[in-house]
């Protein structure tokens, strides 16, 4: 016999004491399924001030070890552990190495603030907040970035270049790119590690110029996470909730074409929006989650055998937890 997931899900939120989580990001029947959505930073907010016992979480593997660094009395499980993978591209010794590399062209330990965007391991989050430093999102690192400068140090922007570049960018800084020519701290503000989004890559300059040709007039929406050229060439850059609220406040007319994951911008008006890429910008680890998945973690809580339960030692959540209440702590 077949089995109504969407049916059993909502049964079993009923009877438990949990609180089921979405990233925008997710496929359509996950998200429409969550208690709570939003981007990077609301989910980090919201699941701090829930009160249920139990998170389920839909998204990649960072997102529940912060809600566990967060609140380590929840019990956070996540019906696929899929990984980001610019999460992937730096760990704690790549991190180490990226001090080194500063110390090494001058820059005293000291002297160095490092900040990570919150899409990084939790090992990697610690390892900043023993130094004093931040996580970021994409729509607090402008703020973040900011206050960071006001202690005098320079800034170690991990793992997204991107993202470091375009807000050094933005506020009229000089940055430079770990093993990309010549970096020489001293010379820059902000000194990247030469992580990446794979989806936000495939935008380019060429896809604008396809769009603004084809239809003249038409407004240009971008994620931060992409290429600086793409970034300046925009009419707007922001992150998830500030590209929905850009686009919505747009007269239903106007036409945009949308920088950012396929299910996001899917979700966004119908009328009038396109994708700004030739191929379909989905990101495979936020994909992996499917109806039938999150009904077996539910039941997995149910049965009394939980899951996929996201577990942070004692020294990571204490230091992890630091990076992210400096961040929390800036409105």
């Amino acid at each position: 016999m077949s089995i109504d997931f969407k049916a059993e899900i909502e049964r079993l939120k009923q009877a438990l004491d949990v609180t089921v989580v979405a990233h925008y990001y997710q496929r359509d029947e996950v998200f429409e399924m969550a208690d709570i959505t939003g981007d990077s930073l609301e989910l980090a907010r919201r699941c701090k001030a829930d009160n249920n016992p139990w998170v389920v979480f839909c998204g990649v593997g960072f997102m529940g070890q912060s809600v566990k660094v967060i609140a380590p009395e929840k019990r956070v499980l996540m019906p696929k552990i899929a990984c980001c993978a610019m999460a992937r591209m730096i760990d704690g010794s790549y991190f180490d190495d990226s001090v080194d590399y500063m110390v090494k062209h001058g820059i005293d330990k000291e002297n160095i603030l490092p900040i990570t965007y919150i899409n990084s391991d939790a090992t990697v989050k610690a390892k900043v907040g023993e130094m004093g430093g931040y996580v970021c999102t994409s729509s607090n690192a402008f703020k973040i970035i900011e206050k960071g400068l006001e202690t005098g140090k320079k800034i170690l922007f991990v793992p997204d270049r991107c993202l470091g570049q375009n807000f050094a960018i933005q506020m009229g800084l000089k940055s430079c790119v770990i093993g990309e020519g010549e970096c020489d701290p001293k010379e820059a503000d902000v000194i990247c590690f030469n992580g990446f989004c794979s989806v936000h890559q495939l935008f380019t300059v060429d896809d604008i110029e396809f769009y603004r040709n084809k239809y003249p007039g038409i407004k240009i929406a971008v994620h931060p996470e992409c290429d600086p050229k793409v970034v300046q060439a925009a009419d707007f850059s922001g992150s998830t909730s500030q590209l929905i609220k850009y686009v919505n406040e747009l007269d239903p007319e106007q036409k945009v074409a949308i920088g950012t994951e396929y299910n996001l911008v899917n979700r966004m008006r119908q009328k009038n929006t396109y994708v700004l890429s030739s191929t379909k910008p989905e990101c495979p680890t936020m994909n992996e989650t499917t109806l039938e998945d999150l009904y077996n973690t539910l039941k997995s809580i149910e049965d009394g055998k939980p899951m996929n339960e996201i577990h942070v030692d004692a020294h990571t959540v204490k230091y992890a937890n630091l990076a992210l209440e400096r961040m929390l702590a800036i409105k």
